[in-house]
């Protein structure tokens, strides 16, 4: 399988793809816009601002590409700020659009009493019934470093995590995936949720037409 995963200047590219490598795939890191076109799976992650990262995505002409692909029905895997980009718009410094593929609004942790940015391992409660999370504890620490999230409990969420309130931290919706945590530093059931989603990559193969 060819696995292409979008180097957008937003960080986070190495260490997410030697643990893709880990569980035996081959990636591709790319920012050209032609790669993704045979791809069998995208992976989008990031850390960093969520206007910066569209901005980078939009000078890249990677926008349009991401759309196509996901409307292909070939999976797609949103991490951290990948995962925030898949929504509608971002709160985080004022106003921004987003790619729009799922509905949905990311916003600041709103409680004075919190330490912001939310950094380290969380008590994450997953829907065990998720292809991406076939196999996983129903409560299962992953590894958290964000300041905005995706407030309460969206329709196509299948893990949440509790931080001054309820959020949203992983969602799987069809073709599309996302997690806000990073499976990469998240040990054993980051890399069981990364070979989830490559099992998912093997079944969903087929003809590409280019």
């Amino acid at each position: 399988m060819r696995i292409v995963e979008l180097d957008f200047g937003m960080g986070n590219i190495r260490s997410l793809q030697k643990a893709f490598e880990h569980c035996g795939a081959r990636v591709d890191v790319s920012s050209d816009p032609v790669s993704i076109v045979g791809a069998d799976a995208l992976l989008l992650p990031g850390d960093g601002a969520f206007a910066k990262a569209m901005q980078e995505l939009r000078q890249r002409q990677l926008l349009d590409p991401i759309k196509h692909f996901a409307a292909s029905g070939r999976p797609l895997l949103g991490i951290c700020i990948g995962f925030q980009l898949l929504f509608e718009k971002s709160h985080e410094f004022g106003e921004h659009a987003g790619l729009g593929l799922l509905k949905g609004e990311i916003q600041r942790f709103n409680d004075a009493s919190l330490v912001i940015p939310h950094i380290g391992w969380a008590r994450t409660q997953l829907n065990t019934d998720s292809r991406l999370l076939k196999g996983l504890p129903a409560e299962t620490f992953f590894y958290y470093v964000h300041s905005y999230r995706l407030p309460g409990i969206h329709p196509a969420a299948v893990g949440t995590c509790d931080y001054g309130g309820i959020f949203t931290s992983v969602i799987e919706q069809n073709n599309l995936y996302g997690v806000q945590f990073h499976p990469e530093k998240s040990q054993h059931w980051g890399l069981e949720l990364i070979r989830n989603f490559l099992n998912l990559v093997q079944a969903s193969r087929k003809p590409v037409e280019i």
